[in-house]
């Protein structure tokens, strides 16, 4: 699992950040003004890539948050089954399977090149061109 640390308060809308091990988009933050007894905490919320699933979060502004190191690649695409594709990496010529993302249905067709993204040792395929 490749990550950096990042402190929470410098974390804007559109970033990544891993919440409960799944890289998460942030929709939107929120920073509270210190008081008397505390420090300034963010409230993020942040729906995960994977799944759709939202987030939130109350965080002390100076904690450190983990933020995914994204590797992006091409491939092209071998054969489509349904909603998965399987795809050759066009570095290594690795082929293996990626799940087709609800946008891109009936777009991908075989032959055709694909970027896909590297997060959290879990491949996305992410756009086609």
């Amino acid at each position: 699992m490749s990550t950096t640390l990042v402190e929470a308060g410098t974390l804007k809308p559109g970033k990544y950040v891993v919440f409960d091990d799944k890289a998460c988009i942030v929709k939107s933050i929120q920073i509270s003004k210190p008081g008397k007894h505390g420090g300034t905490k963010c409230r993020i919320e942040a729906v995960s890539i994977k799944d759709g699933q939202k987030t939130i979060k109350i965080i002390p502004s100076h904690d450190n948050v983990d933020v995914p190191m994204i590797e992006k690649e091409t491939a092209q695409v071998v054969s489509v089954a349904g909603d998965k594709a399987t795809v050759m990496d066009m570095k290594t010529y690795e082929t293996f399977d990626l799940e087709i993302p609800e946008e891109l249905k009936g777009q991908v067709k075989e032959g055709m090149q694909i970027m896909y993204w590297i997060m959290l040792d879990e491949r996305i395929m992410k756009q086609t061109k």
